[in-house]
């Protein structure tokens, strides 16, 4: 058994306190010793906390990432210099019946001192309120959603069918419509038609049929008043959110330009992106490992020779939503058809749902790389999209030679 930390710490965290016990393992004994104690996550005690840490000169530390309890604890030790591996909870979770607060830090304690504990990603300071405020709004857009949904119903249960004749409840002619049904003025078939933007107008008979018979009460009116007053508070507030993310986002319009570059991919999926992963590739070692982190991956669940899933994981639930809608939208980009022929490839042999994952590992996969080396979206194979059909025969039968070239030189006969 080989010590990677020979003095560590293992922290307990929980919501009004956490338990933290040192782990020290001298040079010359694998037998460690250990120091436990408990503070309170009040600001003046984890300060306290860091204090005893450098006190005992260990600046390696592993918690639990217990909701968003660690986060204070978090925020104190990277401010005071020490180095905190933050766990998720499935891979230090202790034995049943042999479990308590004490015991937990210490189970959590000795895993890290052998290495045995994984580091989930944390981004730096700046990334991760970037990464607040991108989330924010994204729960804001949700909101949005509902409210519409909401709109729209209030004017089905009152027997209006508006919404199957024109194509967006929220245009100009359909909010003149349902500002107009929901005034205190009686229903005027004539004013109705004249309320229609041009485009409309050819439709005007079947607007009209889809809302003669309505009935509305002054309580519904009030409901569809308040929704409708909700939408708009929401998109001022949405508004605001997108003020000071581009505030925030400014030393990064570098990366955003870059990001750009790639089929699919506008400003507000390449801020999401940037505030999900960061800048810095260095920290996920591979693209392998950033496509396992964003959900991306195929599952690897084997036993006895039979494999039982292959499902993607859980993973990724801001992140993976971001990198589907960015590659449905590049497999019908018509100006570069590179993904769209991979998709088609894909989808005959593994069915829509698998192949939209797969351009989405590609996207995430070119964009490590484009971090890494600063380099524009350019894939090796890109020359293949458009290659005119002489060249593809020439291709073709160059890579017939190849493989004919590696039979013979593995000692095998080819005709």
């Amino acid at each position: 058994m080989k010590v990677v930390f020979p003095t560590c710490c293992g922290v307990d965290v929980h919501k009004s306190f956490l338990v933290a016990t040192i782990i020290k393992t001298p040079q010359d004994s694998l037998q460690p010793s250990y120091q436990k104690k408990r503070f309170s996550t009040f600001n003046s005690d984890l300060n306290r906390f860091a204090d005893w840490l450098h006190e005992n000169d260990c600046l390696d530390v592993c918690m639990e990432s217990t909701g968003k309890y660690w986060v204070p604890v978090f925020n104190i030790l990277e401010k005071r210099e020490i180095r905190v591996v933050i766990a998720n909870p499935k891979w230090v979770k202790a034995v049943k019946g042999n479990k308590d607060d004490t015991k937990d830090s210490k189970w959590i304690g000795d895993l890290f001192r052998i290495g045995l504990v994984k580091s989930s990603f944390i981004p730096a300071k700046n990334i991760r309120i970037l990464r607040e405020l991108t989330r924010y709004r994204y729960k804001l857009v949700s909101m949005r959603s509902s409210e519409k949904n909401r709109f729209q119903n209030a004017f089905t249960v009152c027997n209006v069918a508006l919404d199957s004749v024109v194509s967006d409840m929220f245009g100009k002619s359909a909010t003149a419509i349902t500002d107009y049904l929901t005034s205190d003025e009686e229903f005027n078939a004539e004013h109705c038609v004249s309320l229609l933007q041009r485009s409309l107008k050819k439709k005007a008979d079947a607007v009209v049929e889809s809302i003669e018979g309505f009935e509305i009460a002054a309580e519904q009116k009030t409901r569809i008043a308040i929704v409708r007053d909700h939408l708009h508070f929401i998109d001022a507030l949405i508004e605001r959110v997108d003020v000071c993310i581009d505030t925030m986002v400014q030393q990064y319009e570098g990366y955003i330009t870059l990001l750009c570059t790639i089929p699919g991919i506008d400003r507000k999926s390449a801020i999401t992106i940037i505030s999900e992963i960061g800048v810095d590739m260095e920290q996920f070692a591979s693209s392998k490992r950033l496509c396992c982190w964003a959900g991306l991956t195929p599952g690897n669940n084997e036993s006895a020779g039979k494999k039982k899933s292959v499902r993607i994981s859980r993973a990724g639930v801001y992140l993976k939503p971001a990198l589907v809608q960015v590659a449905h939208s590049a497999v019908k980009d018509k100006n570069s058809p590179y993904y769209g022929l991979k998709y088609e490839r894909i989808s005959k042999r593994r069915g829509k749902k698998r192949a939209i994952i797969a351009i989405a590992r590609m996207i995430l996969t070119a964009i490590y790389s484009m971090f890494s080396t600063g380099e524009v979206w350019n894939p090796v194979d890109l020359y293949k999209v458009d290659m005119p059909e002489h060249l593809k025969e020439q291709q073709l039968a160059k890579a017939v030679k190849q493989a004919i070239r590696l039979l013979k030189s593995q000692g095998l006969k080819v005709s």
